[in-house]
């Protein structure tokens, strides 16, 4: 396998992914429509990638486009997604679009044309888990329904789903634990790798499904207010500007540094046995969001006061962190950065960039329409 499409791959996974392979010798297609939300006026590749792999400007939505993009490939990696679970839970209709009815497109590709394609990896999430998997010592393993603004009035913590109480311990999400996401984001993620798992399977070719968790790192958006706190986070603390943290700050997530993220694509990518792999890709350690902040703030030397302001975002989950058994049984996979060092090495990248935006009003902007739609109060 030589030559790679990668949808959307100017982005922030596939940018880095590219890189690699380009100095591995692969022959790299990137499709991509440099969404302004995401790349600002920018139309073009870093000078790293320009004039080193194939670059199409157009919309993964766009079967005339994709299709063209897919001619012969030996192997894609469909990254092209709308992100982003407070987005989602409001531009319904154009996240199915561009998330499900451009990968149905593929699908159509995959099992109806002629073509040499291989391996396919498509770019699943965390999201497609909801609250995650959590124990309870009277009934074992449950898996809590989504938090609502009415029973969050009580605690932010999940409730048993078999007792209501707030007693649970969470536990670290493997992959067959129950899929139950609580955004469309996440709903789109969950039909997306099915789709794809399916289509490969019909066609006895390589299928991935990689469940990413928070991917952070060099090459990340510090120009989209709707998703990634990492970057938003160092945007504030860099104006010096409140840090307002929903909740209580003790939600948890795990970040997974984009350099083990990388790392772990392209050994699926390589791996020769033929079969479907649905894969958590994550570092297995959970970190909450005040850490976050605090580490920050620190590491900038920030005058930024640290706002615990108690406010809940529908869609939102309380806790989940990877169980990586399975991704290290299957390709070998262990993460190597952990979250302090990889944060640092982050903010040193972010630091030497030319587009970080101005001001926050953008930010700003993004939390008004949530509360304008009446998904998030505070």
């Amino acid at each position: 396998m030589k030559k790679i499409l990668i949808t959307g791959g100017a982005g922030f996974i596939g940018s880095n992914v590219a890189r690699i392979l380009v100095k591995e010798g692969y022959e790299i297609t990137i499709l991509d429509n440099f969404l302004p939300q995401i790349h600002g006026d920018k139309k073009e590749l870093s000078d790293d990638l320009n004039g080193k792999v194939k670059l199409i400007i157009g919309d993964v939505a766009n079967k005339e486009t994709l299709y063209a993009a897919l001619d012969g490939q030996d192997a894609v990696i469909h990254y092209a997604a709308e992100t982003g679970t407070g987005q989602s839970m409001y531009a319904v209709s154009h996240y199915t679009n561009v998330n499900i009815q451009a990968t149905a497109n593929f699908c159509d590709y995959i099992i109806n044309e002629v073509h040499q394609i291989q391996t396919v990896i498509v770019a699943s999430s965390r999201s497609i888990y909801g609250e995650g998997k959590y124990n309870s010592l009277e009934y074992g393993t449950v898996y809590p329904s989504s938090r609502t603004f009415e029973n969050v009035k009580e605690s932010f913590e999940v409730c048993c789903p078999k007792s209501g109480k707030h007693n649970l311990e969470v536990e670290a999400t493997d992959e067959s634990s129950k899929i139950h996401p609580s955004s469309f984001y996440g709903i789109t993620k969950q039909v997306q790798e099915q789709m794809i798992i399916l289509a490969t399977q019909l066609k006895n070719i390589n299928g991935y499904a990689l469940r990413y968790q928070n991917v952070y790192g060099q090459g990340q958006s510090l120009k989209n207010p709707y998703t990634g706190i990492l970057s938003i986070f160092t945007r504030l603390a860099l104006k010096n500007e409140e840090i307002n943290i929903f909740e209580d700050g003790l939600e948890s997530r795990d970040f997974v540094h984009i350099n083990d993220v990388v790392a772990a694509t392209i050994s699926c990518l390589k791996l020769e046995k033929k079969g479907q792999h649905i894969l958590n890709v994550g570092s297995g350690v959970p970190v909450n969001v005040l850490e976050v902040a605090q580490e920050i703030v620190s590491y900038l030397k920030s005058d930024s006061e640290i706002k615990i302001s108690g406010a809940f975002r529908e869609g939102d989950i309380r806790h989940n962190y990877a169980d990586l058994k399975l991704i290290n049984q299957v390709i070998g996979f262990e993460p190597k950065w952990n979250f302090k060092e990889g944060l640092h090495s982050f903010i040193d990248w972010a630091l030497l960039q030319n587009d970080i935006p101005k001001d926050t009003t953008d930010y700003i902007k993004s939390l008004g329409e949530l509360k304008e739609k009446g998904l998030l109060n505070g």
